[in-house]
């Protein structure tokens, strides 16, 4: 599979995705007409803060599975365009936090004392007048965060280590949190404009983030106030914030990020971005220098890496456009993900009937967890053996509700024999079988019921489920028709339900289509069918 990257990352994440065995094209700075004319040729494509993945370039990308932003924010990501289509979309946000969070500061100190403006002139003015460059104190200042989130939550710790009384706005973090900080809450954003020396945004770019601060909210500041984006461009409307500062009303900004970012890779004489801000002396502007760290290069670009290779090896991963996984540590869920997907693979391959609702029941300790995840596992499961289209969670739910199928989940905490237990249902117009499946020792998959028989099943590759009289002589036949065919047989459950037996048969390979109709023939045998987990 093909992935190109389109921003620079570390290149010990170009390099893993090429051990891994991907072909990897690095096109930094590409063109955005180039880009467009080559894409169709990638399933996987890595991009930073300034290539667009929106409509337009997914219309051009039919062999698109994942996207991955090296980084935090996916506002340069058309997320439900991607789930759309079925792509899942990847970022890293805990990569590089603290390297943007420590930005802001630097910014905020920049600004406050003319370190810029004071080196500039040394060095290339000769001009060591210190009076012109007479700042101020950060010491006992209002610092205003809004947004107090992860990076958020980072400047007002290392804010409140300064001696500046720390306040912020951020109407969806909890008072408990606000409290464990030992930050002031402000119950609206004018509370916070009217108090604070130093305004700092860390708030993700949305309809509701954009133009936070505009004209009306910078009138409502003290003047002199000084302000920091190191967030996303945007969030500050450019043309009233230029116009504060040559008012005298802003005394200075620290600027990381732009509404319309220039190339960052263009050389100095090639370069051809103008923005009127770059043109006043009380800014001080940085080339959108959040990750721009040895860490956070380095684990942005080794994170991206990894999970784009997981995305496109199959394997689950936390995407931006799936639920939530509410744990650390991804091992802790994953055999109930393997479970669950086992459960919904049954169906088609051992029956016909046009399924119209899965039904999933939680028990015993899974009734309390975060089962969205496992819900998406069965359903993806379920379509990987009929599906035409690549399914995966991110688009397993879409594709059920497009064929008119429902599903429905339960919870109950009542449960006997086993401490967690998943049920599935599949309700088709004649009758439903239900098919269930438990963890053992936390990592121990086994499937307890098929369609009624109790059994107690490790799933592996290649699986034969046989159905038949309940009668003598039939494993032994059954072990004959393998056996001349040089297929071993690794584990047997046999369960019995009145008249009828049924056995799930693990072998070492797939069963060719002539043993199948071998084992049918055999006297008694009542319905062959292969499974493959």
């Amino acid at each position: 599979m093909k992935i190109i990257i389109t921003e620079r990352i570390a290149q010990d994440g170009v390099d893993f995705l090429k051990e891994q065995g991907f072909e990897v094209d690095c096109k930094f700075g590409i063109q955005r007409d180039e880009l467009l004319e080559i894409v169709g040729d990638y399933d996987a494509i890595i991009v930073r803060s300034v290539t667009k993945v929106n409509k337009e370039l997914l219309d051009k990308a039919p062999n698109m599975k994942v996207v991955g932003r090296a980084g935090n924010g996916i506002d340069n990501i058309d997320v439900p365009e991607c789930t759309k289509r079925g792509i899942i979309a990847l970022n890293t946000p805990e990569s590089n936090i603290m390297s943007a969070g420590e930005l802001a500061i630097g910014l905020a100190f920049a600004i406050f004392r003319n370190i810029p403006q004071a080196s500039y002139g040394g060095k290339y003015l000769k001009d060591f007048r210190r009076n012109r460059f007479n700042g101020f104190e950060l010491d006992n200042k209002v610092c205003g965060i809004i947004g107090l989130g992860r990076i958020g939550s980072i400047v007002a710790r290392k804010m409140t280590g300064l001696n500046m009384k720390v306040i912020a706005y951020d109407p969806y973090i909890t008072d408990e949190k606000f409290s464990k900080l030992g930050v002031e809450k402000c119950e609206t954003l004018e509370e916070l404009l009217k108090k604070a020396d130093l305004i700092t945004i860390h708030t993700p770019k949305t309809s509701e983030t954009m133009g936070i601060i505009g004209e009306k909210e910078l009138a409502l500041c003290k003047d002199g106030v000084r302000i920091v984006n190191a967030a996303r461009g945007g969030l500050v409307n450019e043309k009233a914030l230029y116009d504060a500062l040559v008012s005298g009303k802003v005394a200075a900004a620290g600027i990381d990020v732009f509404e319309h970012e220039p190339n960052y890779e263009k050389k100095p004489e090639e370069q051809d971005y103008e923005n009127p801000l770059l043109t006043l002396d009380n800014v001080v502007v940085t080339p959108h220098l959040g990750a721009s760290t040895a860490e956070a290069n380095y684990n942005v670009g080794t994170c991206v890496a990894k999970l784009v290779a997981e995305a496109l090896n199959g394997e689950m991963v936390a995407a931006v456009n799936m639920p939530p996984i509410k744990v650390k540590d991804m091992s802790e869920i994953k055999p109930y993900v393997d479970l669950a997907e086992c459960l919904g693979k049954i169906y088609y391959q051992t029956e016909k009937d046009t399924v119209e609702r899965i039904e999933i029941k939680y028990s015993g300790d899974l009734a309390s967890a975060d089962t969205g995840v496992l819900s998406l596992s069965v359903l993806k499961g379920f379509l990987s053996e009929i599906s035409p289209d690549k399914v995966n969670y991110v688009n397993a739910e879409l594709i059920i509700n497009s064929m008119g199928i429902k599903f429905v989940e339960s919870k109950t905490r009542e449960l006997d024999k086993y401490t967690n237990l998943i049920t599935v249902s599949f309700v088709s117009k004649n009758k439903v079988n239900t098919v269930s499946g438990t963890v053992f020792a936390k990592e121990e998959i086994r499937i307890v019921d098929f369609y009624g028989y109790k059994i107690d099943f490790e799933p592996s590759e290649n699986v034969i489920a046989i159905q038949n009289k309940d009668i003598p002589g039939i494993i032994g036949k059954v072990g004959t028709v393998l056996g001349e065919n040089n297929i071993n047989i690794s584990a047997m459950q046999w369960s019995t339900r009145g008249a009828k037996a049924v056995s799930f048969v693990s072998i070492d390979k797939e069963p060719s289509q002539e043993v199948i109709e071998n084992l049918k023939n055999i006297d008694g045998v009542m319905k062959v069918s292969k499974i493959k987990f």
